[in-house]
Order: C-alpha cells, then sequence, then structure tokens
C-alpha cells in the first residue's frame, strides 16, 4: 500500500516456490519503495523451500510492514520481525486485534504441521438432531443419500478446497461410492489428494474414486503390495501405500506421520463410525464441525465417532474450544477445537 492505494499484492504459490511477498514486490515494482506491507503473517528470515523474504522486503525498500501474526516456528518466531527492526523498518504486529484471529484460523494447519511434523485433522459429518448418520428407507424401499441441505453440502465443498487431503475408510467407499473431490471449480495450490484406508485391499477398480484417479489416490493397506488387487490399482495410477497394522487396520498415527512426510497439511475426515470412532480413541483429531439437519428419525446414538450408546465408555469426555455456530440454510454447523493447535502439546 502506497499513498492510500494498492500498488501489489500476492498469494503464496506451492508450485512456483514464491511467498506471496515476493510476487507482491513483483507487482509492485517501483512503487514497493516507500510502501507499507500488510501480511497475515511474519516474513520468514530463512533459506528453505524459498529464500528469505525479509531480505527482499529490505533490498526492495518497504517502508513499514504490519502482520496480522508471527511466525507459528518457534525456531524462527520473532526472527523476521528482528531483522526488518533491525533494517529500520518499522513491524506493527497487534496480536489481539480480530485479524489476529482471522490469520490463526487461516494458518492453523501450517501451525500445527510446523510444530508436530502431522497434518491438523477436521473430522466433518452430517447427521439428524438426534445423532443419526443415516436415513432409513421410505416406505418404498429408497434410501437418501443426503441428510444435510444443498447449502451445507457446498459449505463442505468450500472446506475440501481449504485441505490438502480428504480421508476416508473402505466402508464409506463400498457404500456409497463417493468421488472425494473438490469440486468448487477454485483454483489450487496444489490437487487434493484422496486418502483411503483399506486394510483388506477390497477397494474396487470400478469404484469412481478409482476410475477418477489422476495420481491424485492414495490408498493405505496392511496387505501385500505383490497382490494381484495392488497391482490392479497400481496399474490405474493409485499409489498403494503398506503402513504397520493396528487391531487389524492401518496404524492412523503411521498414516498421518508419511501424510506429515509429504507435507499434506491438513485433512478433511469424512467417514463413518468406525474410522471417526478410531480417530477419537486415539487422540488424532484437533478440529470438529459437526452440520445438524432438523430432522428426527427414531435412530439416535450414532454420535460421529460411536457405532452405537453400547461404545460410549469406550472414549473420554472431552470439552470442546473456540465453539462456533453458523446457519447454512435450514441446517446448523457446530464447529469447535478439541486441542490448541497453537500449543505443542
Amino acid at each position: 500500500m502506497r499513498d492510500g492505494r494498492v500498488v501489489g499484492e500476492g498469494f503464496h504459490t506451492y508450485d512456483g516456490l514464491r511467498h506471496a511477498e515476493i510476487i507482491a514486490l513483483e507487482a509492485a515494482g517501483k512503487n514497493a519503495r516507500g510502501a507499507t506491507l500488510y501480511v497475515n503473517l511474519e516474513p520468514c528470515c530463512h533459506t528453505g523451500r524459498t529464500g528469505p523474504c525479509t531480505r527482499a522486503l529490505i533490498s526492495g525498500g518497504v517502508r513499514r510492514v504490519v502482520a496480522a501474526m508471527p511466525d507459528p516456528n518457534p525456531a524462527v518466531s520473532g526472527r523476521g520481525f528482528k531483522e526488518l527492526r533491525a533494517a529500520g523498518i518499522p513491524v506493527d504486529c497487534s496480536c489481539t486485534s480480530g485479524s489476529s484471529e482471522e490469520a490463526r484460523r487461516l494458518n492453523e494447519a501450517f501451525a500445527w504441521w510446523v510444530r508436530r511434523h502431522r497434518p491438523l485433522v477436521t473430522l466433518k459429518t452430517g447427521m439428524t438432531l438426534d445423532g443419526s448418520l443415516v436415513l432409513p428407507k421410505s416406505p418404498n424401499g429408497h434410501q437418501s443419500r443426503w441428510i444435510t441441505s444443498e447449502i451445507s453440502r457446498a459449505e463442505v465443498q468450500r472446506m475440501r478446497h481449504a485441505s490438502d487431503a480428504i480421508m476416508t475408510g473402505i466402508g464409506t467407499i463400498l457404500a456409497d461410492d463417493p468421488l472425494l473431490t473438490d469440486r468448487t471449480g477454485l483454483p489450487r495450490r496444489r490437487p487434493i489428494l484422496r486418502v483411503v484406508l483399506d486394510s483388506l485391499l477390497r477397494l474396487s477398480p470400478k469404484a469412481q474414486v478409482v476410475r477418477s484417479a489422476q495420481g491424485d489416490v492414495l490408498v493405505f493397506t496392511c496387505a501385500s503390495l505383490s497382490g494381484v488387487r495392488a497391482k490392479q490399482l497400481s496399474a490405474r495410477g493409485l499409489e498403494i501405500c503398506r503402513v504397520r497394522p493396528r487391531r487389524g487396520r492401518p496404524d492412523l498415527a503411521a498414516v498421518l506421520d508419511e501424510l506429515g512426510r509429504r507435507e499434506i497439511l491438513s485433512v478433511l475426515l469424512e467417514a463413518g463410525p468406525l474410522l471417526n470412532q478410531a480417530a477419537l480413541q486415539a487422540d488424532l483429531v484437533e478440529k470438529v464441525r459437526l452440520f445438524y439437519a432438523p430432522v428426527l428419525v427414531g435412530l439416535g446414538g450414532s454420535l460421529p465417532g460411536l457405532p452405537s450408546r453400547k461404545r460410549a465408555g469406550s472414549l473420554p469426555i472431552r470439552e470442546l474450544s473456540h465453539l462456533r455456530t453458523e446457519a447454512f440454510g435450514r441446517d446448523f454447523a457446530v464447529e469447535g477445537y478439541l486441542r490448541d493447535v497453537y500449543r505443542n502439546r
């Protein structure tokens, strides 16, 4: 910003290996000198996948920097600000402002990954008011596929667009045959990764997720990679990854470790009650978002992590923090956190 007008702006691009500050400087050109930079995260001061943005800002003659929040990486937090100030560039970082809270939400997946080297997991599900994940069949035998409204489903697509990966279990694939794609039509920094947990490799080559695969489907299994089904799926462009078993199923901690190694920052868990329960029991969910439809079906008791009331005692009671509710047409969503993603615990 210079003389009250925007002279350049930029957004981080994954493949381009350039941070937003560099793109904005290039867009501003000569007008960057004497301008104020507004950025949602402290400019980096080290060389990693990219060079240090602080040096580029100093060289470009930026007069002032306003940042919404410091870098969540404890190894570098504050160092970028220190380098800018040492060069005579004032830095304003008001960590109590509304923009800071918005920036924290925007950067929460990166904050979690940079501290824990695992993706931030958000459990999403839709249900009736009495806790059912499925609707009963009508008298003619027809069963509706959707519990929530079209408006809610559009919001789920927005959640997919904001995620690096969608993860589900083979049970959901066999029951619903979903595509698991981002259908917003908005540009992405890289294709969304579709992750399927399939302990025995029951995934059919006819499944939509297989037929639509373009190097964006990763299957975790406990089965042999030399079997016929593994070879069939590999030939169709799927990547099959064998991980250690835990109670006969792919170990979720090992799965998330591998996704973190691949720099997957965020995972949207869209699964059935068994996988939801396993993730909650293993304490591997950071955030939940539950969409409720104003419907009662008399089948209550299927909470997002529980197949039935009989299993309720197997999960500890945990209170959500930073609760938010939001209406989506006739539906409403409840969102909350199971842990502070900015604290290394």
